[in-house]
């Protein structure tokens, strides 16, 4: 079933371009967007107090109970229905709305990273964890902390009008976005595998935003298709023959014949990838091969990822580093094993889904502050919920007003930094996604 949605919303993609479906608008109901803004101003002061106490005390994938601790407190104290433990340290509440209509669900990510924080702020994270069997420092560098307070505040305004709610809200806060220690199962992949979208309130659609520290507060970004990258591991042992360094005529090294493998991947995005309309990048990040100066080594492994915006494109770079890599080693007497882990779909927001919600985003944000962009070669796992379901996931902005983006520090750094004046925005545009949403489908049976 997800794959015949899968291939269905590609092809509405292909056959009607980004941006030009003819979707009804919805119709901006002015009271309700005065409503929740003034919720949302209300609950302000709590969502920044909940991003600050999440961002001082960051946990890693898997490992974040103190963080889920907090979160279902807050649910249940909302008078919500409470799951803890999904996917390991997931939590997912569910608001029964008074009126009947769909189910909508929301998503949060909610682990960090290991990353030594260096900013100066008074909240800044000091926590230490054991990541892959090294101590590290953990912080929030990529936004988590905000993620999940802007959902919190997105429930709190929706529980406070629940007996008028024409439907169900499933809020999902998903651990280990960044992946999970070496040898377990974990984030979106491990919810959906334990039915997060099948049991209790079976939901229509799945919403979802990343902030962003190099997009101006105030400003909302979105692109209709292929948003983010999937992301693949490919991992390449080349394997040689041992011998004495001063004699290498009698041998086979792998060193020499990697450093031409690497070189020849170079050439798989540069000359063999058409790059018209969506980008790729293959990334060699790892290369580990001998242990003394003088002894050319039995065996290279090489390590690497692989970024593509589709899945035609994704197959034949897949096929193209088999090629490369095992002709390269052919040619020099060696050989080479290549393999390939699948980590992250292609963030794709349905270009329906997309075109129906512009409108709230824009009634939200202003028009003139809502950007189509490009779309990135970074990954999130959202995509394994838009599998299965319609999604739309939109980054909102948290740098300050004003600010160069080129002087902003990027995300997964020490100097990561977010203006906290941009959640609020959050906030209203998940609480307005919803309600319009609801009531759209409640217009159309």
């Amino acid at each position: 079933m997800s794959k015949n949605y899968t291939l269905a919303k590609r092809t509405l993609l292909s056959a009607l371009g980004f941006g030009l479906l003819t979707v009804p608008a919805l119709a901006q109901n002015s009271k309700q967007l005065a409503k929740v803004s003034a919720l949302a101003d209300k609950v302000e002061p709590k969502v920044i107090e909940w991003r600050r106490d999440f961002h001082e005390h960051p946990e890693l994938g898997n490992q974040e109970k103190e963080t889920a601790a907090k979160i279902a407190a807050h649910l249940k104290k909302l008078g919500m229905e409470v799951e803890t433990g999904v996917a390991k340290t997931g939590v997912v509440g569910v608001l029964k709305g008074g009126k009947p209509g769909p189910v909508v669900a929301l998503r949060a990510d909610i682990d960090g990273l290991p990353v030594t924080e260096r900013t100066d702020i008074p909240f800044a994270s000091k926590a230490k964890g054991v990541y892959n069997g090294q101590e590290v420092g953990v912080m929030h560098a990529c936004g988590h902390d905000t993620h999940i307070a802007m959902l919190m505040g997105a429930a709190e305004v929706l529980a406070s009008m629940k007996k008028d709610l024409p439907g169900t809200v499933k809020f999902i806060f998903q651990p280990a976005e960044e992946g999970s220690p070496v040898g377990e199962e974990g984030g979106a992949k491990l919810m959906v595998k334990e039915g997060v979208l099948e049991k209790g309130p079976k939901p229509e659609v799945i919403f979802g935003l990343h902030i962003n520290s190099q997009t101006e507060v105030g400003q909302i970004k979105y692109r209709p298709g292929g948003t983010m990258a999937s992301a693949d591991i490919f991992r390449i042992k080349v394997n040689g023959k041992q011998v004495h360094g001063a004699y290498p005529w009698n041998g086979v090294d792998p060193i020499v014949t990697s450093a031409q493998i690497i070189n020849g991947l170079q050439t798989i995005i540069s000359r063999q990838t058409e790059l018209l309309e969506d980008a790729a990048v293959v990334t060699v990040g790892m290369i580990h091969g001998g242990v003394r100066n003088n002894i050319i080594p039995e065996e290279v492994h090489l390590e690497g990822t692989i970024r593509t915006l589709n899945t035609d494109m994704q197959q034949k770079i897949h096929e193209k580093i088999r090629l490369t890599a095992t002709k390269i080693a052919e040619s020099a007497g060696a050989t080479a094993e290549v393999s390939f882990i699948p980590q992250t779909p292609v963030t794709y927001n349905d270009p329906a889904l997309t075109q129906k919600m512009l409108p709230t985003l824009q009634a939200t944000a202003g028009k003139e502050n809502v950007i189509l962009t490009k779309a990135v070669t970074g990954a999130e796992d959202f995509a394994f919920f838009q599998e299965k379901i319609p999604g739309l996931y939109v980054f909102v902005g948290g740098m300050p007003k004003g600010q160069d983006p080129a002087t902003a520090a990027p995300h997964h750094t020490p100097d990561f930094f977010i203006d906290e004046s941009g959640l609020k925005l959050g906030v209203k545009t998940l609480t307005n996604l919803t309600l319009d949403y609801m009531n759209s489908k409640g217009k159309s049976s």
